[in-house]
């Protein structure tokens, strides 16, 4: 199918971006494309104008500041792939397919806060940092604050996610992942990461309407112990053609076991 008709403009800055989105509320924005063009094509989204921010420099690549690494938002899957960026890296490699990691971008994705996308597990589990900028300046949400519903990020009407802060400081880490045969999204997926204070941050994506920490996995991990069963209940989660509500929550409590074995 094609999309309905649209208007299109482009930004080279972040100012100009801003200031777009400041002189027209309507304007999505679109980044590499890989969530917003399929919802186009099949009509579950018709935005009237579009805000192409493909082209913005200063928020593409991987800097490090102290004890962190600084990602730019319009950095591509491929690039996290290819990079050192603890856990992202592995988790980048179960993103799609080539084509998507090739245009997709790790910025469009998590500001996009689809429930079944990949990456907000790890930044839940790596305790990353998102750098947003609107009307009224710059600020820093952590990951804890970042995830709010289904589709539904911190990033407000107006503001652009910038940067992804993640720590150096992660010892080990894992992510294992039961994928839709078709989307390659997560069923089920779920990260762990060893952080060099020694504890433990685990997180789960695709079973509910938002990315969500595990506290019991990481509270039995923190303690020495395995990471057993029972550990989200099937009541708060999503069920559907592809997996009831209780074979997620299944689900979580195997790829949790081998996750936390990989890590040891």
């Amino acid at each position: 199918m094609y999309p309905a008709a649209f208007d299109y403009q482009k930004a080279s800055s972040v100012d100009e971006a801003l200031q777009a989105l400041a002189d027209n509320p309507e304007l999505k924005v679109i980044a590499g494309g890989h969530s917003l063009l399929p919802a186009m094509k099949l009509r579950l989204a018709q935005p009237p104008a579009l805000l192409d921010i493909w082209g913005i420099e200063e928020l593409k690549g991987i800097q490090e500041e102290g004890d962190w690494f600084v990602v730019g938002a319009m950095t591509t899957h491929f690039e996290v792939l290819t990079s050192t960026l603890p856990l992202f890296h592995e988790v980048a490699g179960w993103v799609g397919d080539p084509m998507v990691r090739h245009r997709g971008t790790i910025g469009g994705s998590l500001a996009h806060a689809d429930p079944s996308a990949d990456y907000p597990a790890a930044a839940l589990a790596t305790g990353a940092e998102f750098v947003i900028r609107g009307p009224g300046g710059e600020r820093t949400v952590k990951a804890d604050d970042m995830f709010r519903g289904m589709f539904e990020s911190a990033v407000e009407p107006g503001e652009l996610l910038t940067h992804i802060r993640i720590p150096k400081t992660i010892t080990a880490y894992a992510y294992e992942k039961y994928r839709h045969p078709a989307s390659h999204y997560a069923i089920v997926g779920v990260a762990v990461a060893k952080h060099a204070d020694g504890q433990i941050r685990a997180a789960y994506t695709g079973a509910g309407e938002k990315a969500e920490r595990l506290p019991q996995l990481e509270e039995r991990l923190n303690a020495g112990q395995d990471a057993g069963t029972g550990l989200v209940d099937a009541g708060g989660l999503l069920g559907d053609r592809f997996a009831s509500a209780e074979y997620r929550a299944h689900l979580v409590d195997v790829l949790a076991g081998r996750a936390a074995a990989r890590i040891k």
